[in-house]
């Protein structure tokens, strides 16, 4: 067990989680900047990224890297330092360290070695989506990157699928149609938000199904990095049976009715579209470009 009273006297450093803007440089704190300014060094996901936000706010206090590739290296220089009685502050390059961005093993090594470890509150992306979606905000799942292939994201959305929360994703503008189109495959014309260039002068709430979101991207360039805010499974607990179809795909929901149930391919979409609340152009696009 391990009991942890933030601003006693300790032996260590203390390690401070800084989220620093995830566009708008006036979201910084002042305690983030008094934090920033008074650590020994300062571990930057990126450090030509933070080394912006530092000569913007006249801040010389040191930077060290701390990334994915170099993390296992650092963490025990930056232990070592925190055991020394040095502080340290880690930031990542937007946002919370830890969620979706390096952070959490170092934090993790820290709490082990009964280091304090002080987070302070600031920008992230994922709550302002969500409570800009319009979506309900009283119970939510936050997931971040949905793996890349097809095959492993419809699985991912199989699992959190049934979940009445609202599920929180980032996305890349690169990737985030095939997503969509996985969520509308797997889960059905949910509502759905999706949020771009959070706190930026271009800032965009597109809010809407998964059909219309579909649409709209269609007929968009899509820049800046997206969260999608994806309304939660409104199924009651009796109606959990009817779900039977909720671990197939489209397509595997069409062959089902063809091979089980004797349909011919028209009458097995037409089965499948009421099933999952979809028009039945869309099943047919679906099924007949992927087959």
């Amino acid at each position: 067990m391990n009991i942890q009273k933030s601003f006693e006297q300790h032996a260590n450093g203390t390690i401070y989680v800084v989220p620093t803007p995830i566009g708008n440089l006036e979201d910084i704190t002042y305690r983030a900047l008094n934090t920033l300014h008074t650590v020994a060094v300062i571990a930057a996901e990126d450090t030509r990224n933070t080394k912006k936000l530092l000569n913007h706010f006249e801040i010389n206090t040191p930077l060290i890297s701390y990334h994915e590739h170099n993390k296992e290296v650092r963490e025990q220089q930056l232990l070592t330092r925190l055991e020394n009685a040095e502080s340290i502050a880690i930031v990542s390059d937007a946002g919370m360290p830890g969620i979706s961005d390096p952070g959490y093993e170092l934090i993790k090594t820290a709490v082990e070695a009964d280091v304090p470890v002080v987070v302070l509150p600031g920008a992230n992306a994922a709550l302002c989506a969500l409570v800009g979606s319009g979506l309900p905000s009283t119970e939510f799942l936050f997931y971040g990157f949905l793996p890349r292939k097809k095959k492993d994201k419809l699985a991912e959305l199989e699992r959190v699928g049934s979940y009445k929360a609202s599920l929180l994703f980032y996305e890349s503008p690169f990737r985030v149609k095939e997503t969509i189109l996985a969520i509308h495959e797997q889960l059905g014309n949910r509502k759905l938000a999706i949020a771009r260039e959070l706190t930026k002068r271009y800032e965009e709430y597109v809010r809407g199904t998964a059909s219309e979101i579909i649409m709209w991207i269609e007929e968009n360039e899509l820049k800046g990095e997206f969260c999608l805010v994806v309304e939660g499974s409104n199924e009651s607990e009796e109606s959990a049976d009817m779900l039977w179809w909720s671990h197939l795909s489209v397509i595997d929901h069409v062959t089902h009715y063809m091979e089980q149930e004797n349909m011919s391919s028209k009458d097995a979409i037409k089965s499948v579209a009421q099933d999952r609340k979809m028009p039945k152009r869309e099943v047919y696009q679906t099924y007949h470009i992927e087959n």
